[in-house]
Parts: C-alpha cells; structure tokens; sequence
C-alpha cells in the first residue's frame, strides 16, 4: 500500500509565500502518513502564461537551483518523495516547464520535461517554453516507478501509454486548469468533465492509478483582455479501472492524503490485458500527423 498526498493550493504574487505555502501543505500530508506528494503545476508563482511578457522570464531559474535547494531539503526533512513543477532556465533564452521528483534523502530523482505545450487564449505557452526533449520515461524513485508528465500532455492517450509500457507504476499530472469567466455554466461542466475523463481513460487503459493536482482560485489576467482564469481544482487520484479513490472541491486549498494498493494494478492487468492485444503490427500510422 502506497499513502499519497496531494497539495491543491491557491497562488500568490509573492514567490516565497507560494513556497512557504507549498511547505505547508506538503508537511500536512506529510503528517497524515503520506510517502509521495504532488504539487500543482508552476507553484511557484502565479499562472504568468495569461500574457506574452519577456519580463516573466525572470521567474526562470537553473535545475538545480534554488528551487530544488528548498523542495529537496523539504523531502529530506519529511522523507518524502515529492513531485515539483519549476520554471526551467536550462540557458540563455532556452526555458522548459519541468517536473522535478526529489526522492527521500533530497536528492533529484529525476525530471520530466513538458511535451505538449499548449498555445490558446489566457495559455500562451509557446510564447515561454520549449518542448521537452527528455521523453516518457519513468522516474525511478524509492517507492517505484512514477510517470510523471504536465498538464497539457494529459489530453494525449499517447505519452500515458508510452510510460507504462516503461513500467510506470503510476501516471501523475501537475495541473493549471480552469475556466473563462464568459463560459457558461454548461460549458464549464463539459470542459471539467472532459478533462477529469480523460485521464481516467489513461488509468483504465494502461490498468495504472492516475494523479492530477490542479491549482485553485481566482488568477486576473494582467493585460485586462479577459476575466481571467478561475483554477478550478478537483485534484484527484483514479484507481487501475478509473474509479475515483479521492476527490478535491472546486473552490478552496485542500490537502488530502489517500491509500492505494498499486498491487491491484497486477491483478487488473490480468482481467483487461489491454497490453497483451496491441495490434503493434498495425500501428504505423501513428506517427504520421494525418493519415490522409
């Protein structure tokens, strides 16, 4: 059995008080027994991606860097595995939005570099990051094999499937997500229904429990051109066959911590042998943008 704690947090302005914050949280959990914690995407800061500004460069720093100073030290401290999202300055004018997973003793485990970087309105990623160049691969912690990715890359069944067939034990997802303020009510239902849906797609199709923490509250949008971004939470574990095991709400902090058996993934895998039935022999096409 695996304890697992999730900090779904509200953001600041402020770097060190998102990261006192964070401290917090991850202590929380910490305390109710957790061995594995997840944090949001880019909790340092606010979502600075609502606008093209070269200014919200400066929220960049090095791997390892301050950053991993202070969350590493956190894990040690706890003797935690701990699942970070930074703002990456790999070099001048080169940036990534990287996952870093800090094992027990502090040290770095490993880092997963976004793939799939999103360009829409109030999400202007392209305009910051660099698309990852590191892979799917599993990080290999203490406590197993972690599929660790980001946000956007949870819409495609494609990096999911690659990290289990590398022998992820678990697929997590730091998150930024939320709705426009002109969405209408049923709009809003629809887009958080999918998103939640997908990822328990991944889980039951690669027979593996599925993590996503996303941040919540209110984010305005600096330029004033839109309402902003209303982060809309309900961080969730999914169990091997999709079924919810834990659930944050829609408007506050919450730190939960839940228990799951990633046994019960073998015995999943023995009921649904989705690995075993691949049609590897006619998957070519895969690779092609469109198969026109």
């Amino acid at each position: 059995m695996l304890k697992i704690g999730m900090v779904q947090q509200s953001c600041t302005a402020d770097i060190e008080t998102n990261k006192q914050r964070m401290a917090e949280g991850v202590r929380e959990c910490a305390a109710k027994g957790a061995q594995l914690v997840v944090l949001q995407e880019l909790h340092n800061s606010l979502y600075f991606c609502q606008v093209e500004n070269v200014d919200n460069f400066d929220l960049a720093e090095p791997i390892p860097g301050p950053s991993t100073s202070f969350y590493g030290q956190l894990a040690a401290e706890l003797g935690i595995v701990l699942v970070s999202s930074l703002f990456e300055r790999r070099a001048t004018g080169l940036y990534h939005n990287t996952a870093v997973v800090f094992d027990t003793d502090g040290s770095v485990a490993g880092k997963y570099r976004k793939m799939h970087i999103p360009d829409d309105p109030a999400y202007y990623e392209k305009f910051y990051f660099t698309p990852g160049d590191l892979g799917f691969l599993p990080i290999e912690t203490s406590i197993g094999k972690l599929g660790v990715m980001v946000c956007w890359d949870q819409w495609y069944p494609e990096g999911a499937r690659l990290m289990a067939m590398r022998g992820a034990e678990l697929l997590i997802y730091p998150t930024a997500i939320g709705w426009e303020s002109t969405d209408t009510a049923e709009e809003k239902a629809r887009q958080q229904g999918a998103w939640q849906t997908v990822m328990r797609g991944h889980a039951v199709a690669n027979g593996l429990p599925v993590i996503a923490v996303n941040r919540v509250g209110h984010e305005p949008d600096p330029s004033g051109q839109t309402g902003g971004i209303q982060f809309w939470g309900h961080s969730f574990v999914a169990g091997p066959q999709g079924e919810i095991v834990a659930q944050a709400g829609d408007e506050a902090p919450e730190c939960i911590v839940v228990e799951i058996d990633l046994e019960r993934s073998e015995q999943v895998r023995r009921w649904w042998p989705f690995l075993r039935d691949r049609r590897i022999d006619a998957y070519e096409s895969i690779l092609q943008r469109f198969d026109d």
